[in-house]
């Protein structure tokens, strides 16, 4: 499969999975979501390969899924609806079902379904100025993958959810539970390698079945029913119109997506500062 809009490197026993839309902030369109899957399931299989990086090329890490692609796409009925949001989910959980660790190294943005895919990954290393978000709500949509209340204390995870606040820093991120290490910027790549080289030094068997039974138990408690449940609920709210959501895509349409941004970020108490 030839690749457009991603990057894989090897080097050693490490690949390094990079989102290549810098002039987008790398935000996911269904090609991208396609070309991603593929390769981490090669990846998965490669036998040269004990670890995987995750990063973007750019400014950002991921500002998410593509907005403008999805303004132009046709979601006229709930059937468009819910491919539309199954390809998103399994494009998440790709990280998450990936047989080889992988390990998110974030910067700049890491919002919506980006934030999703670092809580996917198996470890999250951020960049010092990192901002994260989860802000769906504010323009009346939902969360593909509900990862974050298996991350995070409920409270922490409702807080952030229901506001949909996408504003939070790296320090906030690391002080609940959402990454595992803050380091700067010029440190983020090599920190994650180190980490990577560490994982590769150990037994290959015991990494690979050590991650399946720590999935395998999140699984046992509920988790993979819980997210499927809560996709059900976001294709039902997906297709459902709010007066916010169809103001957001009127501006959006008329005016260009800053202006619907704007428009989304001025009716909170975080957009007036």
């Amino acid at each position: 499969m030839s690749r457009n809009y991603i990057k894989v490197e090897i080097e050693g026993p490490v690949a390094s999975l990079i989102f290549n839309r810098a002039n987008v902030l790398n935000a996911f369109h269904n090609e991208a979501m396609d070309e991603i899957i593929v390769a981490l399931k090669e990846l998965g299989t490669d036998q040269r390969v004990r670890a995987v990086l995750v990063r973007g090329e750019g400014r950002a890490f991921s500002a998410g899924f593509d907005m403008k692609a999805s303004a132009g796409r046709d979601m006229s009925s709930i059937d468009r609806v819910q491919a539309q949001m199954e390809l998103q989910f399994d494009f998440i959980m790709a990280f998450w079902d990936c047989p080889k660790p992988t390990i998110a190294l974030v910067h700049g943005f890491c919002m919506a379904g980006a934030f999703e895919v670092a809580l996917a990954c198996d470890i999250t290393i951020a960049a010092e100025g990192t901002r994260f978000g989860e802000p769906e709500v504010r323009f009346g949509t939902g969360i593909v993958a509900m990862l974050l209340p298996w991350a995070v204390l409920p409270k922490h995870a409702k807080e952030m959810l229901l506001t949909g606040n996408d504003k939070m820093d790296a320090a906030r991120a690391h002080a609940i539970g959402i990454v595992n290490h803050v380091v700067s910027l010029e440190k983020l790549v090599p920190f994650g390698r180190s980490m990577a080289l560490d994982i590769a030094a150990a037994a290959g068997p015991s990494v690979f079945f050590t991650k399946r039974a720590m999935n395998r138990t999140y699984e046992i408690m509920g988790m993979r029913d819980a997210l499927k449940a809560s996709l059900d609920i976001d294709i039902i709210l997906n297709s459902t119109p709010s007066v916010e959501k169809n103001e957001f895509q009127r501006i959006r349409k008329e005016e260009g997506l800053k202006a619907a941004l704007a428009w989304r970020d001025a009716r909170f108490s975080d957009g007036k500062s």
